[in-house]
């Protein structure tokens, strides 16, 4: 067939097709049933670029319309078809040749190299390949050669390196879409390419380069920007310095996200003009907003996001300017004062607001109705009308504020409702009933509210999440009413709940389950039928049994977390099976048996206070995306793997506290790890200390108590830059302390314990002057050691008790140099630790005096200098310790009257027993005029109160009497458990545990 008669033909089928510049492969298929239009070198390379990848065809992802779209796009993909009837393929009508290309989830998996036969599709014009797996193939300076592009999307296929220069050279492309996923940012762009790229993409209308690394690129590229962009995408960007503010002002700029930039400055500019855009977002960056201007000139906002933006003050009030505003979010600033509920007045688009994370405070409005008119919301605080209830609404986000009072029922009869948070505020009363059918998510936990769970809840057919935990509400649950739940926090409330009248196919849909805390003693069954199950929480409860086998058998693929601790489990525990568990906790039951090890994939494994036995299996070493390890008080033996200081580059907590290791402790922690927490304490470790030690720079808690560590003081974890707790207590380490080798050691140490071992010499004076954290610690509000998951504990000697820290205050200051052989005189330099809290130099040999700067450390709490060999007088300026509550200087030379007044008319005999010099209360001893004290400043004032007719013999009593009692129960508060820095957060709720306290030896 010549040329023409060809040419001819084409033109005949063309007229079947729609009037414009391409055929779709429908139409394709529906006209040229009886030849092949395709191009055979496209079809070509369409196969064969279909054939470098595996398919994942199992795939599915859940739209918003409630559709599933599955990977399965090149299945009809075959050798001797038509590639213009193919999905995902269009041919252009005149010349056969492919060009648009749509692969958006297809399930591709590998490499696109720069041989790749995709780059001999010369015609194509629009190219979609995103959320694929490219598995962290370069983006290929290839792709600049599709000199007719006009669309190009490579987002979500985890691309990787930098973005090549070469798409500068696509001059006709309108849209680009390079974007990658928030959390893992492998793709970047310099400064020189990226100059190039918008210099030369001069008809660009929309750029999205979210998640690309582009710390390097100055902001005033941007300026380059074409004037015709609509749409610029830039969050998680790592973008720094001040963002052009003509960027705000481009003429057709309708879509601008700079979110998630936190070191990106600038402001708005002010003018008068009227900005077409629709959608802002600078959540989580540093740019300034001036609300007038914001609201006078973006009155075409439709989508705004300010939050995490350090704003204060209240400026609800001049958003009722913006009345197009659909989707508002200020959450997590620092808003306060009550929310004017006014400005709902003229938003009559809105259909999400948060307001989540911030300080406001008071009531919801009530509903006013009368004869004459619709019900509308009345404001009693202000006495001022709102305006009609906002039956539009969609979204309702109030979490993390301090808002009081009852829920309001007009929340609960909004007829489009999908999401209430009212979590983590200070609403109390009963639920209200909800109407809406439409209702998916239900977020009303850490609250005060209790009273029974409405009936109208179980009959909200769509709902998916649903979470009243932390509450006091009662009664029973329905669970077999939830039949489209996903996610079911009922942890922390006062409910009964029962399953053994249950289905087996409740709760189809569960993803999350929480029933914590909630006085259950068996273990769901239903659950059985819940094979979607991610995460499982059933702790603090009463289940005592084996935990069942068809639980270790479930679940293999999706669960990725599971809480049983703090019940009454017993038995063995199988083989862990989860291939994709992240975090197992056992924690506080009566497990026993061999050790079990999850799966390689586990990042926090806690086991401790069980009966587990035996060695650490070795495929312990596998782990190596383990970040906590906590093993224990089990019953664990055998010797410490040598891989344990190397298996996993993440972990950052190794607890073997209180089993029975024995051996040295491994000299195999690898450069670069993270390890922060290494507790080896009440174990047979014996040796000396490891080298390597030295190599975990982020070492923060070392505690080696009660061992048989034989060595002298490790004077070279000195330069470990973070070190915060270093306790030594109960070994066999000895000799003197050597003078400091670096300048600044042990900068950030406030808990030293280097007592019952066999030290000698003087005591580290030069160690004492460097101590910066316990001479400028700042009580700045409560702050405790630990990460995430885990909170740091420690056992000190308090008071002359071993009492067991749960948790760890930063600024809380010990120095126990007890029960050894330093002798020489106490320095007066050790005063100017002015945040210390206990110090204990008790059971050596240390001679003179009793520092009368001593009385410098206002902190103080407790003072133990007993059993030593002290002489002279004790200084009057002790007195001035008001902090004080245990004094001990008994069994040593001390002489003269006992200081009186304030704490020191507190102490008892015991404080100074053995001192035959010492004399005057509590002792019987009277001490002689010459030899007697001058009355203190303290003393004068009652003396002369005393002379005025006001008898302070009885307010000294009560003082003294107050000052006993108060410790006493100070003391039933410690063995209580009681103080919230003694106490242990544990899993994901606080629980209070009984603080452990065992008499040490005077």
């Amino acid at each position: 067939m010549g040329w023409l008669s060809w040419f001819c033909l084409l033109f005949l089928l063309s007229t079947t097709c729609q009037f414009n510049s391409t055929c779709s492969s429908a139409n394709s298929s529906s006209s040229l049933s009886s030849g092949h239009l395709c191009h055979p070198e496209d079809s070509s390379a369409l196969l064969q670029f279909k054939n470098s990848f595996s398919i994942d065809t199992s795939s599915k992802r859940e739209l918003y319309n409630g559709t599933t779209l599955y990977s399965n796009s090149t299945i009809s993909w075959q050798k001797g078809k038509d590639c213009c009837t193919w999905s995902g393929v269009t041919c252009e009508k005149m010349t056969s040749r492919v060009i648009s290309l749509n692969l958006h989830f297809s399930g591709l998996q590998g490499n696109i190299h720069s041989n790749s036969s995709l780059f001999s599709l010369g015609h194509l014009k629009r190219l979609d390949l995103s959320s694929n797996d490219f598995r962290g193939s370069p983006i290929s300076s290839k792709f600049g050669g599709f000199v007719s592009m006009t669309h190009l999307d490579l987002s979500y296929s985890n691309f990787s390196g930098p973005i090549p220069s070469e798409i500068s050279h696509l001059s006709t492309l309108v849209s680009l879409n390079l974007s990658q996923s928030s959390y893992l940012v492998v793709t970047h762009v310099d400064t020189l390419s990226f100059n190039r790229i918008v210099q030369n993409l001069t008809n660009l209308r929309e750029l999205n380069l979210a998640s690309v690394d582009m710390s390097s690129v100055i902001p005033d590229s941007f300026k380059n920007l074409s004037s015709s962009l609509e749409i610029l995408e830039l969050p998680w960007c790592n973008l720094q310095g001040k963002f052009p503010e003509s960027i705000f002002q481009r003429p057709n700029l309708r879509l601008l996200d700079l979110g998630h930039n936190y070191n990106l400055t600038g402001y708005f500019p002010e003018s008068n003009w009227s900005s077409p855009l629709e959608m802002l977002d600078l959540s989580r960056t540093r740019i300034s907003v001036d609300w007038h201007h914001l609201t006078r000139n973006f009155k075409s906002l439709r989508d705004l996001s300010l939050s995490n933006c350090s704003f204060v003050g209240s400026y609800l009030a001049f958003l009722g300017n913006l009345t197009q505003i659909m989707r508002l979010d200020l959450s997590s600033n620092s808003f306060g004062g009550q929310i004017p509920w006014s400005f709902f007045l003229n938003l009559e688009s809105l259909v999400s607001l948060n307001l989540g994370g911030n300080n406001y405070v008071g009531q919801f409005p009530e509903v006013y109705s009368n004869s004459t008119s619709n019900s509308s919301l009345y404001d009693f605080s202000k006495q001022q009308l709102v305006g009609p209830i906002p039956r539009h609404l969609t979204e309702l986000y109030l979490y993390e504020n301090q808002l009081n009072g009852t829920i309001p029922s007009w929340l609960g009869s909004l007829p489009s409702l999908e999401w209430l948070n009212l979590r983590s505020n200070q609403l109390s009363g009963n639920i209200i009933e909800f109407q809406s059918r439409s209702l998916s998510g239900l977020l009303l936990n850490d609250n005060k509210l209790d009273g029974l769970i409405p009936r109208s809840i179980f009959e909200l057919e769509n709902l998916r999440w649903l979470d009243l935990s932390s509450n006091n509400l009662s009664g029973t649950v329905e669970f077999e009413k939830f039949s489209k739940l996903q996610i079911l926090n009922l942890s922390f409330n006062h409910l009964s709940l029962s399953f053994n009248h249950l289905r087996n196919n409740t709760l189809p849909q569960l993803e999350l389950l929480d029933l914590s805390s909630c006085n259950i003693s068996e273990f769901p069954y239903f659950l059985r039928a819940a094979p979607k199950l991610d995460t499982l929480s059933l702790s603090h409860n009463r289940i005592q049994a084996n935990i069942p086998k068809w639980l270790l058998d479930l679940w293999k693929d999706s669960l990725s977390y599971l809480d049983l601790s703090h019940n009454s489990l017993t038995g063995t525990v199988g083989p862990l099976r989860w291939k994709n568990l992240q975090y197992l906790d056992l924690r506080n039951n009566s497990l026993q048996g061999e050790l079990p090890i999850p799966s390689p994939s586990t990042y926090y494994f806690f086991i401790s206070n069980n009966q587990f036995t035996g060695e650490i299996p070795p495929t312990i070493c596998s782990l190596s995306s383990l970040q906590i390890l906590d093993l224990s008080n089990n019953k664990l033996s055998g010797k410490i793997h040598q891989c344990i200081g190397n298996f996993s580059q993440r972990l950052s907590v190794l607890n073997l506290r209180n089993n029975k290791f024995y051996g040295m402790i491994p000299d195999t922690f690898s450069e670069g790890n993270v390890l922060r927490n290494l507790d080896l304490n009440k174990n047979q470790l014996e040796g000396s200390l490891p080298p390597t030690l030295l190599t975990c720079r982020e070492l923060e808690v070392l505690d080696l108590a009660n061992n048989k560590i034989q060595d002298t003081f490790p004077n070279w974890l000195e330069s470990l830059p973070k070190l915060q707790v270093l306790i030594l207590r109960s070994n066999k380490f000895y000799g003197e302390i050597c003078i400091p080798k670096t300048k600044f050691p042990f900068q950030k140490l406030h808990i030293i314990d280097l007592s019952n071992n066999r030290f000698s010499g003087l005591l580290p004076t030069k160690y004492f002057e460097h101590l910066t954290a316990v001479i400028n610690s700042q009580e700045h509000g409560l702050k405790y050691m630990g990460e995430g998951y885990y909170q740091d504990t420690v056992v000190v000697t308090i008071k002359g008790f071993e009492i067991e820290m749960e948790k760890i205050l930063t600024f809380f200051t010990i120095i126990d140099f007890s029960n050894n052989t330093f002798r020489g005189e106490i320095s007066s330099v050790i005063s100017k630790l002015k945040s210390l809290k206990g110090l204990n130099f008790s059971h050596n040999e240390l001679t003179g005096t009793i520092p009368p700067s001593f009385g410098e450390m206002r902190n103080l709490e407790w003072l133990d200098l007993s059993s030593n060999k002290l002489v002279g007088e004790i200084s009057e300026q002790l007195a001035n310790l008001t902090s004080l509550s245990k004094f001990n200087v008994s069994k040593n030379q001390l002489v003269g009257p006992i200081p009186h007044g304030k704490q020191f008319d507190t102490f008892e005999n015991d404080s100074y027993s053995g001192n035959t010099g010492l004399c005057g209360l509590p002792l019987s001893k009277t001490c002689s005029a010459p030899h007697q004290s001058p009355p203190s400043s303290f003393q004068q004032e009652v003396d002369l109160e005393h002379e005025n007719g006001f008898d302070w013999k009885l307010v000294l009593m009560g003082y003294a009497s107050r000052v006993v009692i108060g410790i006493s129960v100070g003391y039933l508060v410690l063995s209580n458990g009681t103080p919230d820095w003694l106490v242990k957060v544990v899993g994901r709720k606080q629980c209070r545990r009984t603080v452990k306290i065992t008499q040490r030896r005077a």
